[in-house]
């Protein structure tokens, strides 16, 4: 356990960091900043496991929620991008999860996600980004075990999600 908070807590803060560069100290960033804390762990355990535990996920949709009602309160607007975001993501993932493409555990991480985006360049860059790069290793691992071969995805929609907010906050405005 100290083995792991030694690299998860800086990364986690690091991560929080970049959450509240890309997105600014609002409500709308809170999603993000649990996903920067729970992010170190969610992915050793999906590489370990193949799964997304629920009592890392389900509370990330609470904040969202949470985060979302907070952010419509203050700026008196209703935050259309996550709202969509989040469902559009869990429409998509949830037939992947059908096909068995996805694990349901992909979906809530998903739901998390598109809650976590307040930008249209945020939503829609975390997920392709997470299919580019999981598409790229995806191609190393099966030549190197096969069609059998089973991938986490959770790593990668994580990743997604720091590419788009890396991205967001070098054209953000200073």
């Amino acid at each position: 356990m100290r083995r792991r908070l030694v690299w998860q807590v800086p990364l986690a803060i690091s991560l929080a960091v970049l959450v509240i560069v890309a997105i600014g100290p609002t409500a709308a960033g809170l999603p993000g900043v649990y996903l920067a804390a729970v992010a170190p762990e969610l992915t050793r355990v999906d590489l370990r496991e193949h799964r997304l535990p629920d009592r890392m996920t389900l509370p990330g949709i609470a904040v969202g929620v949470v985060a979302v009602t907070i952010e419509g309160v203050v700026t008196r607007t209703v935050p259309w991008v996550p709202i969509i975001a989040a469902a559009a993501l869990i429409v998509v993932f949830f037939g992947l999860a059908l096909g068995g493409g996805m694990g349901l555990g992909d979906v809530k991480l998903v739901a998390v996600i598109g809650l976590a985006s307040p930008t249209l360049g945020i939503a829609v860059m975390a997920p392709l980004a997470a299919f580019v790069l999981g598409g790229l290793v995806s191609v190393v691992v099966l030549v190197r075990r096969g069609r059998g071969a089973r991938i986490p995805f959770g790593p990668f929609l994580l990743a997604g999600y720091v590419v788009a907010l890396a991205v967001a906050a070098a054209l953000a405005p200073r």
